[in-house]
């Protein structure tokens, strides 16, 4: 598949990297309506004179913080020696997170450093790969914010914060209309990207096709599916699920190749490689395929981490490796549903587990969930002039706070309203144990909401908070039946609702497994993170600066309501 992804031609040609001073960068970023960034120094030249170390983000799909053998421990029963190198040489992070257990939420909130409920309804779209933009024109992104800092930008992978495509018929985009013959009016470039080879969702959604630079690659003309869901579609008549990694792994050495000469000369890139792995279906390639003893799922974690090895074996044979920050992470915790066989299969993820996996670490839930296994990930950070290797840090992190983190490490100021929630733990990269710069965070599952503060976690739900289809327990109808039971009634007051049975109150130091709902004993602990989490929703933020507007006028605090709990709050006085 790699030889069909052909290099564009002179029309599709990706933008050839930024030569102009900093400040004509600014002002043409400016005039195509990206917000401003400015840099803290005159005119950012401090930025493209060889400061500044290249970025390499890798973030994984679905892959759990016990997938990986440098975080799983004896838990772990699968080989990542890749990841356990960037580890080895850099530094674990054991407490970082990301702010939803599903991946449209994750992914926005990564790219832009803003919780996701605070944007408002998504543009029209179709199903899967299909969905319409989830990000307005004009949003402050990793790839607009590091472009004006003087950066080469590139995203390579799973895209999934969706896309305008061209229609045969002038209606909202679709598996029956789309133009595959002309390019996609937004996608990555419009958010920054100078260069991308993108697929539209995940893997096991339709259309299977890759984008290079908002242009289709290949002949749309193919219906496939895959084992998964056996989601049928539009597909690339050369496209197969099984080749889609190495194409991923190719793309991001071509890229790197490609930019080596200018990044020794100061000039650096950003490489956002967003793999596809190891969501859903289930593909190892041939070459791993058998490799590991738990089967497919094992060889596919395997594959994903030989995609990390891949970028870093390019740096070192370019000599890039002593001024690129790497880090590698996943967008949430693995999926219940996955595991040795290809078809998504309730809980099957337990099987696993029964042979000494744990894909989700010590914690309990997986994707989907409130619990710490949908939301707790791996992530290790190598950057060899600044982060001290062999080195742990058991601080809070979340992966929105990359926006902020990276904006120091650039010496780019951030507008008041761009990245609202984003707090950077650039001074835990330097030490490990220095004071912690986030103290607090929300959560969202698929749908109910969390807070964090300190070792303390509020979930405002009883049980997983979320559907339960695939295994997740307690399912959500179940858990609120038996609260209600628990209760004795319903809840005619929202004070009632603020309290146990209908939330869940966890002390994860001393609890990480959070086998233990303490918002009984605790009322007060309760109300406090109540009050916390009203006062981020107000605010617009959740960092320090002025009031922002949120771009929904509504933010409940409890999605996911049942109907008739919510009719009964409602008609109280």
């Amino acid at each position: 598949m790699l030889d069909s992804l052909n290099r564009p031609g002179s029309a599709e040609r990706a933008p050839q990297p930024i030569d102009r001073a900093p400040l004509w960068g600014l002002m043409a970023l400016c005039s195509i309506g990206f917000p401003i960034v400015l840099a803290d120094h005159a005119l950012g030249a401090d930025q493209v004179t060889g400061n500044a170390p290249n970025i390499i983000l890798i973030l994984a799909d679905d892959l759990g913080y016990g997938d990986i053998k440098s975080f799983g421990g004896d838990r772990c029963q699968i080989e990542t020696p890749h990841f356990d190198r960037l580890a080895r040489e850099g530094m674990r992070f054991t407490d970082a997170h990301v702010n939803a257990s599903v991946c449209v939420p994750s992914r926005m909130a990564i790219m832009t450093g803003r919780y996701p409920w605070r944007f408002g309804p998504p543009e029209p779209g179709g199903p899967w790969g299909y969905l319409g933009t989830r990000l307005p024109a004009g949003q402050h992104t990793l790839g607009t914010m590091l472009r004006a800092a003087g950066y080469h930008t590139g995203y390579v992978g799973k895209w999934h914060l969706g896309t305008k495509m061209q229609t045969l018929d002038g209606r909202t985009q679709g598996p029956d209309n789309v133009d595959y013959r002309r390019p996609l009016d937004v996608g990555p470039p419009q958010f920054g990207f100078q260069e991308s080879c993108i697929l539209p969702g995940s893997l096991d959604m339709f259309p299977y096709a890759f984008v290079r630079n908002n242009r289709w690659v290949g002949e749309v003309t193919a219906e496939k599916g895959w084992s998964a869901f056996n989601r049928r579609g539009p597909a690339a008549e050369d496209f197969e699920d099984v080749k889609v990694l190495e194409t991923l792994s190719g793309e991001a050495e071509r890229f790197l190749r490609d930019r080596a000469a200018d990044a020794q000369q100061g000039r650096p890139f950003f490489l956002y490689l967003a793999l596809t792995s190891p969501h859903t279906p289930v593909s190892p390639s041939s070459k791993f395929a058998g490799r590991s003893k738990l089967g497919i799922y094992g060889d596919f974690v395997m594959e994903t981490d030989a995609c990390v090895g891949r970028v870093l074996s390019a740096l070192d044979a370019l000599d890039l490796a002593d001024n690129t920050l790497v880090m590698a992470s996943s967008d949430h915790g693995p999926a219940s549903y996955a595991g040795r066989r290809r078809k998504a299969t309730f809980l099957q993820m337990k099987e696993l587990e029964e042979d000494g996996h744990f894909a989700g670490g010590p914690f309990r839930g997986y994707k989907f969930s409130v619990y710490e296994g949908g939301l707790r990930v791996p992530l290790a950070v190598r950057w060899p002039p600044v982060v001290p290797a062999g080195t742990t840090c058991g601080r809070l992190v979340g992966l929105q706070d990359l926006m902020a983190t990276f904006a120091e490490l650039t010496g780019t100021k951030l507008d008041d309203a761009a990245g609202p929630d984003s707090i950077s733990f650039l001074p835990l990269l330097k030490d490990p144990t220095a004071a912690a710069p986030r103290t607090s965070m929300a959560f969202e599952a698929s749908p109910a909401r969390a807070i964090r503060a300190g070792a303390w976690k509020l979930a405002l739900c009883p049980g997983s908070g979320c559907a339960g289809t695939y295994g997740n327990m307690p399912p959500r109808d179940q858990a609120w039946r038996d609260a209600l039971k628990q209760f004795g009634r319903l809840p005619t007051r929202m004070e009632e609702l603020q309290q146990g049975p209908f939330v869940q109150l966890f002390n994860l130091d001393e609890d990480p497994g959070e086998t233990t709902n303490l918002a009984a004993t605790h009322p007060g602990k309760v109300q406090e993170l109540v009050s916390l989490l009203r006062s981020q929703i107000s605010a617009g933020r959740s960092t320090p600066g002025p009031t922002l507007t949120n771009d929904r006028p509504r933010i409940p605090l409890f999605p996911g309501l049942p109907r008739h709990v919510a009719a009964a709050v409602q008609r109280s006085p």
